[in-house]
This record gives C-alpha cells, structure tokens and sequence, in this order.
C-alpha cells in the first residue's frame, strides 16, 4: 500500500502547492484592490465600482483553498490534550473518525456549493459582469481537496505513514 500511496502523496503534496501559491496570489491582489480603493475613494475623490466584488471573490479563494491546505498538514485548531492522554489505539481511532467527519463535511460542502453555482450561474454580479456562481467555485475546489486531503490522511495512517499533524506532534512531544 506504501507504494501505491507514495505517488499519490506526491500529487496530492502538489496539488497542495498549487492551492496555497494560488491562495497567496488572491491574498496579495485583494490587498492591492483594496489598498487602491481606499486611494481612489479618499485621495482621488472617485471610486472603483469593481473592488468589492473582486475583492470578495478573491477573499473566496484565499479562505477555501487556504482551509485545505490546512487540513492536509493539519494546521487546524484540535483539542490535542485529550488525544494525547488517550492510549495510541484510541488516539488512532479518534484520528480516524476525525478525519472521516471532515472528509463528508469536505464532500458535502462541494456537493452543495456545485448546486448553488449552477442555480446562480445565469444571474451576473452587476459591477463586472461575472455569473453569480463563480463566486461558489472555489467553495466547490475547497471542499474537493478537503476530502481528498482527509481520504489520504485516513490512507496514510492505515499504511502506516506519518500525516503532517502526527509527525509535527510526535517531534514536540520528544522534546519535552
């Protein structure tokens, strides 16, 4: 299984990339729309009619394809101190229904957020003339890659494969 699942890891590792560069690309120019917003507005005494909308798509893409990035390496907020206390067999479990809970909020997320583009996609966002639904797109990308992220998480501890959050915890707890 450890060697059907390397590749995977590897693809899966890049597609991760992908997502936070592409998460930082909107960071930086929603800040840079915003930043000439606030110039336009108060300093030129005119105002960009498209720096809302494009900020809050791009807001979109930041926060969903940020939030899968972190659940791959497992930088999200957990009650660890319970875990810990647990003995390696219930902590493994406990990991597992963890990571099977998000992989079907992941799904469902991008189930849903499928429906609500293609209902919103014949109407367009007034100031840019973009559909609707493009504001779901990367709600749909996130949830994608929050359930592919889980599914290898809960694949790489029944191979028994370190994840990012396992390997991270188990350093700090050898330096105590």
């Amino acid at each position: 299984m450890q060697d059907i699942l390397s590749p995977v890891a590897r693809g899966l590792g890049a597609l991760s990339t992908l997502a936070l560069w592409l998460a930082g690309f909107a960071l930086i120019a929603m800040t840079l729309i915003v930043g000439a917003q606030v110039i336009f507005r108060y300093a030129l005494n005119s105002s960009l009619v498209w720096s809302e909308p494009i900020s809050v798509l791009l807001m979109g893409w930041f926060i969903f394809l940020g939030s899968a990035v972190g659940t791959r390496e497992g930088f999200h907020m957990s009650f660890d101190l319970l875990t810990h206390m647990m003995s390696p067999p219930l902590r493994r479990m406990m990991e597992n229904l963890s990571d099977l809970v998000v992989l079907l909020f992941g799904a469902a997320m991008a189930y849903y957020s499928l429906q609500l583009c293609v209902a919103a996609w014949g109407s367009k966002i007034p100031a840019v003339g973009l559909p609707d639904g493009a504001g779901f797109i990367p709600v749909i990308l996130g949830g994608v890659m929050v359930a592919l992220f889980s599914l290898e998480r809960l694949a790489r501890r029944a191979a028994g494969l370190p994840n990012a959050s396992t390997s991270a915890t188990q350093h700090a707890v050898s330096e105590v």
